[in-house]
C-alpha cells in the first residue's frame, strides 16, 4: 500500500493546502494519508497550528468529499511538551522538537545556526544535549504512549553537516540505544521518516540503522512517513524505505486502513 500518515499543511508550517495534498496523493495513487498538523504549543508559535477547530472541520470536510476515492484521517504531530486533546483525533503521532536549555525550552530543529546555538548553552557537551533530548522524550513515550512515534532521534537532524559528531560517538550510540530500548516498552509504533531527506538535511531516514535493527530484533513495530511540507515529496524515499526495512529484517510496516493500524506486508 502507498500511504503516509505524517503530513504538513499551511494550517501549520507546511506548504501546501490540505485539499491540494489530498488531489496530488489521488494522483500519486495513495491508498491513505493522515494528516498531521503540529498541535498548539503555547510557549512557541512559530510553526503549531493557531486554528485547530478549523483545521479539524477541513479535514473532516475533506473526508466526506473524497470518500471512496482515497481515506483520510484526522491525525495530529503532539509535542511531547504540550499535550492535546486525544478524543478530537484519529491518531496522535507524538514527538519531541524541543529540550530543556538554561534559558529555558529551546527548539532542536530550528536550522543548523540555531542548533549550534543550543549547543553552546549545553557547554558544547553533545552528550548532554542528547542525554536531556531523550530522558524528556522517552518518558513522554511511555507515559502519553501515542499510536505513531515521530523522528525518534531527531536530534541527529544535522549530524551529516557536522561530520557525524552524534553518531560516530559510541557515547552516543549506546545512550539512543538505552533509550530506544525503554520507548520500546510503551508497544507504541515506530516511525521511519524521510522528511529530512526530502529537505536535503540528511541522505539516510530516522531512526539511524542501528535504532532500527533494535526495534525490528525486539518486536517493535514500524511505519513509513515521509514528514511531508510540501505535496511534491508527499512519496519521498518510500519505495527505497520498504527495501531498507526488508533489509534489516521486517516483514511488515504498520498502515492505518479501514479505521485501524494493520500489517502492511513488505
Amino acid at each position: 500500500m502507498l500511504t503516509n500518515y505524517h503530513t504538513h499543511t499551511n494550517f501549520c508550517d507546511g506548504k501546501d493546502s490540505a485539499e491540494d495534498i489530498v488531489k496530488i496523493a489521488i494522483e500519486k495513487g495513495f491508498d491513505a494519508i493522515g494528516f498531521s498538523s503540529h498541535g498548539y504549543t503555547s510557549f512557541d508559535l512559530s510553526y503549531c497550528m493557531k486554528n485547530t477547530a478549523e483545521y479539524i472541520a477541513e479535514i473532516n470536510r475533506l473526508k466526506q468529499k473524497y470518500k471512496g476515492k482515497i481515506q483520510i484521517y484526522l491525525g495530529v504531530e503532539e509535542d511531547a511538551f504540550e499535550l492535546v486533546k486525544r478524543e478530537d483525533y484519529d491518531y496522535i503521532l507524538g514527538s519531541s522538537h524541543y529540550v530543556k536549555a538554561k534559558n529555558g525550552i529551546m527548539p532542536i530543529d530550528l536550522g543548523h545556526e540555531h542548533f549550534k546555538s543550543l549547543l553552546k548553552t549545553f557547554d558544547g557537551n553533545r552528550i548532554a544535549l542528547a542525554k536531556a533530548y531523550f530522558e524528556t522524550f522517552t518518558d513522554y513515550i511511555l507515559t502519553r504512549k501515542p499510536d505513531v512515534i515521530g523522528h525518534f532521534d531527531l536530534i541527529t537532524k544535522y549530524d551529516e553537516k557536522d561530520g557525524f559528531a552524534f553518531l560516530n560517538n559510541p557515547e552516543y550510540v549506546s545512550l539512543a540505544e538505552k533509550h530506544i530500548l525503554q520507548a520500546l516498552k510503551s508497544d507504541c509504533i515506530f516511525e521511519l521518516n524521510t522528511g529530512a531527506i526530502a529537505r536535503g538535511y540528511r541522505t539516510s531516514p530516522y531512526p539511524a540503522i542501528n535504532l532500527l535493527h533494535l526495534i525490528c530484533k525486539n518486536g517493535g513495530k514500524i511505519m513509513i512517513n515521509t514528514d511531508c511540507h510540501n505535496k511534491e515529496n508527499l512519496d519521498c524515499f518510500v519505495e527505497q524505505s520498504k527495501l531498507l526495512l526488508k533489509d534489516v529484517g521486517f516483514n511488515y510496516s504498520y498502515v492505518l486502513y479501514d479505521g485501524k493500524f494493520k500489517k502492511d506486508y513488505l
